[in-house]
């Protein structure tokens, strides 16, 4: 899921066990009902309520019955797989995270939207290209989560251009600074996070999280630079290795660290001393034969294979994915819009830094799209947490993930 930042892993109510048919949902004396299943909390859950509502107003003979699933992703996913494994026709919508449409599409359980002529170039590239399995499209682009680099702007005068500038400054901040405890704090800890860490850094050296051929050059390189941050330029305390995205803010937002790797919501817990109106967010910066790294996050829009309301289903993808709706998400949850086109005057008026936040999204690139990426992940986070520990060297390390990621991405899913 997006990141988890603000939510507190709560099941939200209603059982996913649903009947085959949806006893809820259907059509009746020209209404048709359908279900919504998302996991938004707070703010974001609100939003959600709101544009339902406004959907229904323009929409009266369609109702919308939402189903708060989990806000911790494992408990999100394990639910919608029971209603899709017992051949339920409900939820007709589901939130879905940018790693999920590729599972989803192989089980036949995500509908192929092709047919419904989406126009997917209205959207980032890359979660497009997360949503897209065989060539066909599972899921529409509904808000992106990109990952970058925050920087402190009082204590780093000129944002970093190069891999080498982004030590050397951060060394020189903490010299300077006996108060600042690291230069750099990112994930470390042995969970999905570490991956999307270490794809921020990635393409800045050259490197592709391409299972079929993982151990090149470029990703040794961002593997390296990532161990070294920690053993040998020493940027980055050895507490990483126990650092989610939480962790990491806090340190961040605290005063602790020049640097950070994180998700945009950070920008909008800096609101104290010393980082208020401090605060800088980029992508990664490229080395030699790189390209300047962000790692995409985010949620899609997916339908059921097997809804009996594919048209009304389709109507709300496609409303809640209009620039307005999107605009006014983005003001009232942080939610970054999915549309180029939503980032607007308007936006940037509420939230200059959305600014900065279109600017990762043209940067970012997806995780491996894989009915196996569950899988996929595991081998990474061994890899990556093998080599935080320094119980591994890079090079070591990525020859055997190599191996395994290959092997986990050819295996027929299931097994």
């Amino acid at each position: 899921m997006a990141v988890t930042i603000v939510l507190v892993a709560t099941a939200c109510g209603k059982s996913t066990t649903k009947g085959s048919g949806g006893a809820t949902t259907g059509s009746s004396a020209g209404t048709t009902t359908i279900e919504f299943a998302e996991s938004g909390l707070g703010t974001e859950g609100q939003q959600t309520q709101a544009a339902i509502n406004a959907f229904q107003q323009a929409n009266p003979n369609i109702k919308v019955k939402i189903d708060a699933l989990s806000s911790d992703s494992t408990q999100y996913l394990t639910q919608l797989e029971q209603s899709f494994v017992a051949g339920s026709s409900t939820p007709d919508v589901f939130e879905s995270d940018v790693t999920y449409p590729a599972k989803f599409a192989q089980a036949g359980w995500a509908m192929a939207l092709d047919s419904l002529n989406p126009d997917m170039s209205q959207y980032f590239p890359a979660e497009v290209a997360a949503g897209t399995f065989n060539n066909k499209h599972y899921a529409i682009p509904w808000f992106d989560n990109p990952e970058g680099l925050y920087y402190r702007t009082d204590l780093v005068s000129t944002p970093p251009t190069t891999p080498e500038q982004v030590v050397a400054d951060a060394q020189a901040a903490v010299k300077a600074n006996p108060s600042l405890k690291e230069g750099l704090a990112f994930e470390g800890a042995k969970y999905e996070g570490a991956i999307t860490a270490f794809l921020t850094v990635d393409s800045a050296f050259g490197g592709k999280l391409d299972p079929q051929n993982l151990n090149t050059p470029g990703n040794l390189a961002a593997l390296q630079f990532l161990h070294d941050a920690i053993y040998t330029t020493k940027i980055a305390p050895t507490a990483v290795t126990g650092w989610q995205e939480g962790q990491v803010q806090t340190e961040f937002t605290s005063g602790n660290a020049a640097f950070s790797i994180n998700y945009p919501f950070v920008e909008s817990l800096a609101t104290t001393p010393p980082v208020m109106n401090h605060v800088g967010y980029i992508p990664f910066p490229a080395g030699p034969g790189g390209t300047p790294g962000a790692a995409l996050g985010g949620e899609m829009l997916g339908i059921n294979s097997k809804t009996k309301n594919a048209a009304a289903a389709w109507k709300l993808v496609q409303y809640l994915t209009t620039p307005a709706v999107e605009i006014a998400r983005a003001k009232a949850t942080g939610d970054p819009p999915s549309l180029p086109s939503a980032y607007t005057s308007d936006l940037y008026s509420a939230a200059p830094y959305f600014q900065q936040v279109k600017t990762l999204n043209d940067n970012a690139q997806p995780r491996p799209v894989s009915p196996n990426y569950l899988q996929i992940s595991t081998d990474l986070q061994t890899m990556f947490s093998a080599v935080f520990a320094n119980t591994k060297q890079p090079a070591d390390a990525l020859k055997a993930a190599a191996t395994s990621v290959k092997n986990d991405a050819n295996a027929t899913p299931g097994q």
